[in-house]
C-alpha cells in the first residue's frame, strides 16, 4: 500500500471511529457494539454504496469513485467541511497522476508588506505552504516572537509552537493552539502529499515532540478562518486576542492573520502598551510592568 493510500485508509477509519451512530440517524438493531463509531456496513448503507466497495475504499484500495460518491460518505461519516476538503484531496491522489506546478521558495510581494506595515496598530502574520512564517510586522514579532531573528528552515509557526519553550509559556490554551497546528499540516499533507519540506518538518515534529506525534495519529483536520488566542505575555501580562484569516485571491497558499482586540478591554489597553513599547525601540520595560 503506498503513502497516500495509507493516508486515506487511516483518515476513513478513524472518521468511521469518531462517527456517532445516533447522530447518523440509524435506528438500534439491539446488538452491543463492542468498539465506537460506525460500522462498515452502516457507512456504506448511509452513503448508498454496497458494504464491499466501502471496504476496499477504507482499505485504500487502487478505486475512483464518483464526486457524488466522495460527497456521499462525507456526509455519512459526518464530516464538517475541511474533513470533506481532506477526503476529497485523498480520493483525488488516488485517482491518478496529478499534473502539479513546480513549488518554488514562496516570496511575500512588495505591496502585501506594505500592507502590513498600513495595519501598524495591529499584529499581522503571513504564513504559507506547511505554516512557514512569510512575514510578520512589528506588532506581530512583538506580541509573539521575531520570527526573521530565528534561522531560516526554523521560521515555521508549528515548530515554534511545538519546540521552542517562549511558546509554551507565551500561549495559555498551547494545547488548543497546538492541536490546531496539526490539524492545519494535516490539511496540507492532504493538498501536497510529495512535498519534501513538509515531510521533513513532520519528521523533525514526530522525532521530538510526543505530544505532536500523538495528534498526529488521531489523523484530525480543521481549517480555523477565526478564532481567539489567550496569552500571557512577558512584558504586557495576560491578554486574548481574536484573529480573522484572509487569502490573497489568486494565492491559496498564503494566508493573512490579523489579530485584534475588544475595544475599552483590559486586553485592547495591554496591545496599546505593547504598541507604545514597540515604537520607543528602547528595550525597556512599560511601566505597567515594572
Amino acid at each position: 500500500m503506498t503513502v497516500n493510500n495509507r493516508e486515506l485508509a487511516d483518515f476513513l477509519r478513524r472518521a468511521r471511529g469518531q462517527s456517532d451512530p445516533t447522530q447518523a440517524g440509524l435506528p438500534s438493531d439491539g446488538r452491543v457494539r463492542r468498539v465506537p463509531g460506525l460500522r462498515r456496513e452502516e457507512v456504506a448503507l448511509l452513503a448508498g454504496v454496497s458494504t464491499d466497495y466501502y471496504a476496499r475504499l477504507e482499505q485504500g484500495r487502487p478505486i475512483t469513485p464518483s464526486p457524488a460518491v466522495v460527497e456521499a460518505v462525507g456526509r455519512a461519516l459526518g464530516l464538517d467541511e475541511a474533513g470533506r476538503a481532506h477526503l476529497r484531496d485523498l480520493i483525488g491522489v488516488q485517482a491518478g497522476p496529478v499534473r502539479r506546478r513546480p513549488r518554488g521558495v514562496q516570496r511575500v510581494r512588495a505591496g502585501l508588506r506594505q500592507l502590513l506595515e498600513a495595519l501598524d496598530g495591529e499584529p499581522v502574520l503571513v504564513l504559507g505552504r506547511r505554516t512557514d512564517v512569510l512575514a510578520a510586522n512589528r506588532m506581530a514579532r512583538a506580541l509573539f516572537t521575531d520570527f526573521e531573528q530565528l534561522p531560516p528552515r526554523h521560521r515555521n509557526y508549528a515548530r515554534w509552537m511545538f519546540l521552542d519553550d517562549e511558546a509554551r509559556s507565551l500561549f495559555l490554551d498551547w494545547e488548543e493552539q497546538a492541536r490546531a497546528a496539526v490539524e492545519s499540516l494535516r490539511l496540507e499533507v492532504g493538498r501536497n502529499p510529495d512535498d519534501p519540506a513538509t515531510a521533513e518538518l513532520l519528521d523533525e515534529l514526530r522525532a521530538h515532540s510526543p505530544e505532536f506525534d500523538q495528534w498526529w495519529e488521531q489523523h484530525r483536520v480543521h481549517q480555523r478562518t477565526h478564532g481567539t488566542k489567550r496569552l500571557s505575555h512577558p512584558l504586557v501580562g495576560e491578554l486574548t486576542v481574536a484573529y480573522e484569516t484572509l487569502s490573497p485571491p489568486g494565492d491559496p497558499d498564503t494566508t493573512l492573520f490579523v489579530y485584534t482586540a475588544e475595544p475599552e478591554s483590559p486586553s485592547k489597553r495591554a496591545l496599546d502598551l505593547l504598541a507604545s513599547w514597540t515604537h520607543t525601540r528602547t528595550g525597556t520595560q512599560p511601566e505597567a510592568q515594572r
